[in-house]
């Protein structure tokens, strides 16, 4: 069993490492977790979409 963690700062840059990994190998997925975070930096808002993969 082996994991892949993915962090973007955009939701579609998220699928699409996502999609690319899946297409690049040969696994079998048992999982993926996701996650969003907010966090204010003055007057920007910096959003965090991550997702682990937990795959054979």
């Amino acid at each position: 069993m082996k994991v892949k963690i993915f962090d973007e700062e955009h939701e579609s840059d998220l699928e699409k490492s996502i999609n690319d990994f899946l297409d690049s190998k040969d696994v079998d997925v048992i999982d993926i977790k996701f996650q969003t975070a907010v966090s204010v930096f003055g007057e920007e808002q910096i959003y965090c979409f991550t997702a682990m993969i937990i795959y054979h």
